[in-house]
């Protein structure tokens, strides 16, 4: 079991290098920011949208399929289930119901037990005693389920049995799984493609503006960039500790629930314990190293230049923008 080739969440591809790669990291940045806010108030084609070019994306940078089967073929079955699940669920609209209190109710308790006798019926007007004594016929309206539609428009798309797929939930449905599928596969192609130096280096350049503030944009940048860092550390101990339990051939089924519940706590207070260490590790290395403030230890992440390729990668995202604000808006 190799979580950090199993599991590739959040890690960074150094082979093959992509033209993903080779972005400045404030166009990808600017990029990411844009599938996590488009959706926002959009329509269901522009959501589909969205998750194609993500997908195109991912084929036309070449990047490996032991890399991104696992992602996106996992991530794809899930939103496919949360689709199903949304489109068969109630829609959640409010039934119209009559209140069974009258809305005056201290008014209708004193009211007479005994009802009024009904109102006689006023005499038909007849000048110069002209026209019939019967009353005018009481033409009742017809119902409007029986006028004829002037469209082919039905609320329920499908209904078979328990089965009830309406409009509403159909929406919900596609948003949801759309949503879904954009913020996390976008977020994970950009840590796939983008060194954890190069987003450090992005956002201590575009936070610049924020330091007449007084802001300790530096220290958040090194936060930012030893938390990245420590991600792989993560999975590395979780991974040592399953393969610990799993050579001492443990049986499960003897333990009981109590039992196994201890042995379980008892990996938990352990992967803490080395993580805390590992921290521990690293903070004394960055202390030997010098590393007390940033005033006397600067370090220069990562060269930061637009290119080419940069500006026109910057020329489509105007573009796309522009069409969503044209054609992208939910009706």
């Amino acid at each position: 079991m190799d979580l950090l080739r199993s599991l590739p969440i959040g890690l960074y591809l150094e082979q093959p290098v992509t033209w993903l790669h080779r972005l400045d990291s404030r166009v990808k940045l600017a990029w990411l920011m844009t599938f996590l806010i488009a959706p926002i108030l959009a329509n269901p084609i522009w959501r589909f949208m969205l998750v194609g070019m993500l997908i195109v994306l991912t084929l036309t940078a070449a990047i490996p399929w032991r890399v991104w089967k696992q992602q996106m073929g996992l991530l794809l079955l899930f939103c496919l289930l949360l689709f199903c699940l949304s489109a068969i669920a109630p829609d959640g609209l409010p039934a119209e119901h009559q209140p069974r209190i009258p809305a005056d109710e201290l008014t209708f308790s004193q009211q007479p037990a005994t009802l009024p006798p009904p109102p006689q019926p006023k005499p038909w007007y007849k000048p110069f005693n002209l026209g019939s004594n019967s009353p005018i016929p009481n033409t009742k309206a017809p119902s409007p389920n029986q006028l004829p539609q002037p469209t082919n428009y039905r609320y329920v798309v499908f209904k078979q049995g328990p089965i009830k797929i309406t409009r509403k939930s159909l929406d919900l449905a596609i948003n949801v799984s759309t949503l879904f599928f954009t913020v996390i596969y976008s977020t994970n192609l950009y840590l796939l493609t983008t060194a954890s130096e190069e987003i450090t280096a992005a956002l201590e350049n575009l936070m610049q503006p924020l330091r007449r503030l007084n802001w300790p944009i530096t220290e958040i940048a090194l936060t930012l960039t030893l938390s990245l860092r420590f991600i792989p550390l993560v999975l590395e101990e979780i991974q040592n500790l399953v393969r610990s339990v799993r050579t001492r051939a443990i049986n499960w089924k003897k333990l009981g629930f109590r039992s196994a519940a201890q042995v379980w706590l008892m990996i938990a207070e352990r992967l803490l314990e080395n993580l805390l260490l590992r921290a521990e590790q690293i903070a004394s290395a960055m202390k030997v190293r010098g590393f007390t403030s940033p005033d006397r230890h600067r370090v220069e992440w990562h060269q930061l230049q637009l290119k080419i390729r940069d500006w026109i990668a910057l020329g489509c995202l105007l573009l796309l923008w522009s069409a969503r604000f044209v054609w992208g808006w939910d009706s």
